[in-house]
């Protein structure tokens, strides 16, 4: 007789998000590769323009170049990742918090002539949370997580500041704020709902 065991859909339905996010990212570039008349990167963030406005929230899709791209999913996947493991909703939450921060912080300071495309400011978002998500929540295993993250990947606090090689510091800059906003926002929540229950 052959023995079954339950499947657990909700453990993986916490990474669907981030799985569509990846796979939007490599369709978006796939298209723009096949197409390059259309110009996808246009839709990036124009600094200081209305227009430019819609950027904030498509330019995390949007990659300059393969090169770009590949070197933008591995921490995608990898600190989104730790974030999902959490429930879909944390990661929602905190991937739109950190994309609304960062662009409207790049649509703030840019240079006026630049149109910034990338997820690499949801990634620094998603850096800050998870670097400061243990302190804020006050938890064993949040502390771990954020003592990894900082003692492997501490040294990408460098791309924060200008550098002047055409990578946008300020998406870094501001996708980090956007990731210590989000992890102290979410560290409040947690503690006042656990107050609540006693």
């Amino acid at each position: 007789m052959d023995e079954k065991f339950p499947r657990s859909p909700a453990l993986w339905s916490r990474f669907y998000g981030l799985f569509i996010l990846t796979a939007l990212m490599w369709g978006i570039e796939l298209v723009d590769w096949f197409f390059p008349w259309i110009r996808l990167d246009w839709f990036g963030i124009h600094p200081r323009s209305v227009n430019g406005l819609m950027g904030i929230l498509v330019s995390p899709l949007l990659h300059s170049s393969w090169s770009h791209l590949m070197a933008n999913t591995p921490p995608f996947l990898m600190f989104g990742g730790l974030i999902a493991a959490s429930g879909s909703q944390r990661f929602w939450t905190v991937t739109l918090g950190c994309a609304l921060i960062s662009g409207f912080g790049t649509w703030l300071v840019s240079p006026g002539w630049t149109i910034t495309v990338g997820a690499s400011g949801i990634i620094f978002g998603y850096f800050g949370f998870l670097l400061l998500r243990g302190f804020f929540e006050r938890r064993f295993s949040s502390a771990l997580i954020s003592l990894a993250v900082g003692l492997f990947y501490g040294s990408i606090l460098w791309q924060v500041f200008p550098s002047g090689r055409g990578i946008s510091w300020s998406a870094h800059f501001f996708g980090l704020v956007g990731g210590i906003v989000m992890a102290y926002w979410l560290g409040r929540s947690r503690k006042s709902s656990l107050q609540s229950r006693l």
